[in-house]
């Protein structure tokens, strides 16, 4: 089968196209043809050795993955061969992009009908994100207020439309470009933090913050007066401390996202709904995903993309 991978950490130059052995599914594990594998900024980090996963080499990226089971291991009778599904992989094992991958059993969901199947590729880690930071570690409950920093990325979007869900009162804030998408995806209020000073423009403190975006520790420090006594500061940003309060009861987590079948399989249920919206940004072939990885090098890349195993 054919399948991208990196033999060594490095740039984006040490991915290699090439023919490998097709893997055979052992106990508690499926197989599946690959319809679609998406890109995470983590396969970035993970290739380039600066996140700190313990993959083994050589690895084959796109933890999140689409597809149908086409083989299945021992003791396995969650899926049948046929089926449509979804799952997040575990990080450090090989991932879809390729033609075929072996996944746990336990990993894998029903995919959402409502949706093409290369792009139900793109919803499992990063809703699982969304939903893990907002109800699990902010612990965030209807009637509640929740401020969003850097709203306008994947995560971000689902985060809004899964608070909104919920009951609870949105600020968020975005650029110009995220503006319009932000408001789609139903936030309350929407603060451009390139021209506002955001510890002024928030009215009143919020339970919870969110934080998605890259900002200095300074910064990000001193927005914990917006949160109330007692509330939560949440951040994805795993490279750096999460600020609280301890004094004022204001708790502090951080997020690397969990795999969780139980949820993962309740968004797939809101997406067939139609309340929670997939976003696909782009759809590439598996033949130009060590370009798009040269591009998460210098440069951000804009939305979600999904990369077609064929």
């Amino acid at each position: 089968m054919k399948a991208l991978r990196f033999h060594e950490v490095g740039g984006p130059d040490v991915l290699r196209y090439e023919e490998i052995e097709t893997p055979e599914p052992a106990t508690g594990q499926v197989r599946l043809r690959v319809a679609a594998s998406a890109f995470n900024a983590a396969d970035n980090g993970m290739r380039a050795g600066f996140l700190p996963i313990p993959v083994v080499l050589p690895h084959v990226p796109g933890y999140d993955v689409s597809g149908v089971v086409d083989a299945i291991g021992d003791g396995v009778d969650e899926v049948a061969v046929g089926d449509a599904i979804i799952g997040f992989l575990p990080m450090e094992r090989d991932g879809g992009a390729a033609e075929y991958v072996i996944a746990p059993a336990d990993a894998v969901v029903a995919a959402p009908k409502s949706i093409p199947l290369v792009d139900a590729a793109a919803l499992p880690s990063v809703a699982l994100t969304a939903w893990q930071a907002l109800f699990d570690a902010g612990r965030l409950e209807a009637g509640q207020r929740l401020l969003i920093v850097g709203a306008g990325g994947v995560v971000g979007k689902y985060a809004i439309q899964l608070a909104k869900r919920a009951g609870v009162y949105v600020v968020a804030t975005a650029s110009p470009r995220s503006i319009d998408a932000v408001r789609a995806a139903g936030a309350d209020e929407i603060i451009d933090h390139t021209g506002t000073d955001l510890r002024s423009a928030v009215e009143g403190q919020v339970d919870v913050l969110l934080n998605l975006a890259p900002i200095e520790p300074e910064d990000f420090a001193s927005l914990v007066a917006l949160v109330r006594d007692g509330g939560a500061v949440v951040s994805t940003t795993a490279f750096m401390a999460t600020p609280g309060d301890d004094d004022r009861g204001v708790r502090a987590a951080t997020v690397f996202v969990l795999q969780n079948r139980e949820r993962l399989t309740e968004l797939v249920s809101l997406v067939d709904d139609g309340e929670l919206v997939v976003e696909v940004t782009r759809r590439i072939p598996l033949t130009e995903l060590a370009a798009l990885h040269a591009q998460a090098s210098t440069d951000r890349v804009p939305g979600k993309v999904v990369v077609l195993a064929e």
